[in-house]
């Protein structure tokens, strides 16, 4: 009876001290959706930038709109969930307030749940608002609504799992993680499929689309409007929860491997 009684008491014990927790990674993702999201320049650069992007490329082009219109969702969902998440923990570094979450009761993993946490909700908030407006010009079909609101969520997830990753540098400099952002998000927009069918692009090309999650999330936004599209919906689907599951595991392990060349 006293053992079952321990047992039943290191359980409660347990699901008490995940609940903290998980508290508080909410807590520190309403921080960083206050602090750092809701800010004019970033609603900005997310409203704007797949737009310039996707008018850079379609000039002098004959493209239709059936083809532009999950080029324009994927780039949003790209950009705004991964926009904020590399600078988060550089910038914290330099503001000492990384060194007191670390203190706190609270463990890395779940620090950066709530990060990543943050990344996701503004790339969902954002995808809708231009979702609404597409749907207001009556512009927008959706063919399969199930596969759509799985790419949203599992694809803003996914990205914003790679926006910490790629923080892992040990640096309190934002600009340094900002370079290397740019240099590991542009050429995932040039070999993912995004402004041309993968099965147009050339072999080497084609063969490295297959590593990259943006070219999964704009091929299942095709399949849920109904357009052309390469793979089934269920196996983009797995492979999105795949690469989520790759960047969770991956940041957790070189932030823990880096954390004490931080302070």
């Amino acid at each position: 009876m006293f053992f079952f009684g321990g047992v039943k008491a290191k359980i409660m014990g347990k699901n008490n001290l995940f609940l903290t927790q998980l508290r508080s990674a909410c807590s520190i993702c309403k921080k960083d959706i206050l602090i750092y999201y809701l800010k004019s320049p970033v609603l900005i650069f997310s409203f704007v930038s797949p737009f310039f992007l996707l008018l850079a490329f379609i000039f002098g082009r004959n493209l239709s709109f059936d083809f532009l219109l999950p080029v324009v969702l994927g780039l949003s969902i790209f950009f705004t969930s991964s926009s904020v998440g590399p600078i988060i923990i550089p910038w914290e570094t330099r503001m000492r307030t990384l060194e007191k979450l670390v203190s706190c009761p609270i463990s890395l993993e779940f620090i950066l749940l709530g990060d990543i946490l943050a990344g996701f909700l503004y790339g969902v908030g954002v995808t809708l608002v231009i979702l609404m407006v597409f749907m207001g010009f009556s512009i927008l079909v959706i063919d399969n609504l199930f596969f759509l609101i799985l790419a949203i969520i599992l694809s803003n997830l996914c990205f914003s799992c790679l926006g910490i990753l790629i923080s892992i540098p040990p640096t309190d400099n934002p600009s340094n993680i900002m370079m290397l952002s740019n240099l590991v998000k542009f050429p995932l927009v040039f070999i993912s499929g995004v402004f041309m069918p993968v099965n147009q692009l050339p072999f080497l090309i084609r063969i490295l689309a297959k590593f990259s999650p943006l070219t999964y999330t704009v091929d299942l936004l095709r399949c849920s409007l109904g357009k052309e599209h390469i793979y089934s919906g269920f196996f983009s689907l797995l492979v999105i929860i795949v690469f989520i599951i790759i960047f969770f595991c991956l940041a957790i392990f070189f932030h823990k491997k880096n954390l004490s060349k931080r302070f």
